[in-house]
């Protein structure tokens, strides 16, 4: 096992819920964090969000320190060309497009040092074709972190066929500073996590468009009788209805029919339900 080595300097490439939450979980144990987000409205909201997330965390006794101290080691930046050269590792955080991950990816190798790490978030698309847009390919990996980020124990750390071994084990070692645990997998359509999280996902809305039974009978079954933490249909309100159907969008496309999107799902995020962000999912949320 790679022993916990704490990054000193760490880039997050967009600062929205997942990426706010990446730049918490690091600053939180002592790097320095370089949140690139665009428009000084967005910079300043990422750090708003990354600010209540540490005084969540020091209500809950989990930091070490003040948050106001942990939050001192964030700055924000309103471009990639801002990251500092030095960073030991960039993860790139932005929404699922794929073209928008390969033009930041590319951006941010030419702004840092050759040693730098470089890491997307991805749920599901191919870290191997994310690769192709860099000259150094070998270090880069996918690290894919759970939502909510500081309180999720899980990163899938995911292998690209050009992916350098000593990136995987330094990638392992951040993971294990974090106080997570990892899995570690080859590049695959959805990896392991997103492909079986989907697939039950996708299963339980096929009921509710049934009329099987009502969502919280479905997640209680799935709570009750498998020790879920939390059901399909809540956990689909969580991650977003949107980010679910692009996901089995990209699945069905490279895995086939058994990925294809139940038509209530397409139709609940036509109509902008999207889950917790928008107040009404399978659930109304306050």
């Amino acid at each position: 096992m790679s022993s916990p080595t704490v990054p000193t300097v760490v880039g997050v490439i967009g600062g929205g819920r997942m990426g706010a939450g990446i730049a918490q979980s690091f600053a939180a144990i002592g790097s320095s964090v370089t949140v690139v987000e665009g428009g000084a409205e967005a910079a300043a909201a990422a750090l708003d969000r990354i600010a209540a997330g540490l005084q969540r965390a020091a209500e809950r006794g989990k930091l070490a320190e003040p948050a106001e101290q942990v939050l001192a080691r964030v700055t924000t930046v309103e471009s990639v060309d801002g990251l500092p050269p030095g960073t030991e590792l960039v993860v790139e955080a932005v929404p699922e497009n794929a073209a928008l991950k390969a033009r930041l990816l590319a951006a941010a190798e030419q702004a840092v040092d050759k040693s730098t790490v470089l890491a997307t978030n991805t749920s599901s698309l191919s870290v191997t074709e994310l690769a192709l847009v860099l000259r150094e390919p070998g270090r880069f990996l996918g690290m894919h972190f759970f939502n909510p980020v500081p309180a999720s124990e899980l990163v899938e750390i995911v292998a690209a066929p050009d992916t350098s071994p000593e990136v995987v084990r330094a990638a392992l070692g951040w993971t294990h500073a974090l106080g997570k645990k990892d899995v570690v997998v080859k590049d695959s359509p959805g990896f392991a996590s997103s492909r079986l999280g989907l697939a039950l996902g996708l299963e339980a809305i096929r009921m509710v468009e049934e009329g099987v039974a009502e969502p919280e009978a479905i997640d209680d079954a799935m709570s009750l009788g498998y020790k879920h933490p939390m059901g399909p249909l809540r956990l689909t309100d969580l991650v977003g209805l949107d980010v679910r159907l692009a996901i089995a969008e990209y699945l069905h496309a490279t895995l086939g029919e058994r990925f294809a999107p139940p038509q209530l799902l397409r139709d609940k995020v036509a109509r902008g339900e999207l889950g917790r962000k928008s107040g009404q999912g399978f659930y109304t949320w306050q």
